[in-house]
């Protein structure tokens, strides 16, 4: 806002979204207080505020609560944020490649994908409970790896975290009754 006039302004052109969003630029974030700073920049600068402002100001509101979407969706989720925080540190994401190495890893996925292609519905439960639990290892070793500054560990992490993120998107497929 203007400090003078109060009028919205617009958007930074690519504003620091852990900076906007009040959390120190690091890998584990309060999900609280991320909500809370959530909704009260919502409730500032959400658009049904500005519906008898001028059209330019309702336009900056538009831009500025996509922002804020985006920003508290990008911290929220654990894959999303690391990757985030590799582009700030100008480490380029992994590619779908790069956990080829790990045959052992490639071979649980598999086992994983095959397990939810035979899967009835009502046997999903344990499909959901591995994947779920190996999101939270993986979670667990990408926050240690940020805090030792191992990015290359943290990028090689993120790169698995990416296939149970696609696992996790099939299961729900699956779940959904067609």
């Amino acid at each position: 806002f203007c400090p003078g006039c109060q009028a919205l302004q617009p958007p930074a052109p690519r504003p620091d979204l852990f900076r906007l969003m009040d959390c120190d630029r690091s890998f584990r974030v309060d999900p609280g207080q991320l909500q809370r700073r959530f909704r009260s920049l919502q409730r500032a600068v959400h658009p049904d505020r500005f519906g008898k402002r001028p059209p330019k100001e309702q336009h900056y509101s538009e831009q500025h609560s996509s922002l804020i979407n985006k920003a508290y969706q990008t911290l929220l989720n654990p894959l999303s944020r690391g990757l985030y925080l590799l582009e700030l540190k100008g480490v380029e994401p992994a590619k779908e490649t790069d956990c080829d190495a790990d045959s052992g890893f490639l071979m649980e996925v598999m086992e994983i994908n095959e397990k939810l292609a035979e899967s009835k519905n009502k046997d999903l439960e344990e499909v959901e409970t591995s994947i779920k639990v190996k999101q939270e290892e993986l979670t667990r070793e990408v926050t240690a790896a940020f805090e030792r500054d191992d990015l290359q560990e943290a990028k090689k992490l993120l790169g698995k975290m990416k296939y149970f993120a696609n696992l996790e998107d099939k299961l729900k497929a699956k779940k959904i009754p067609t």
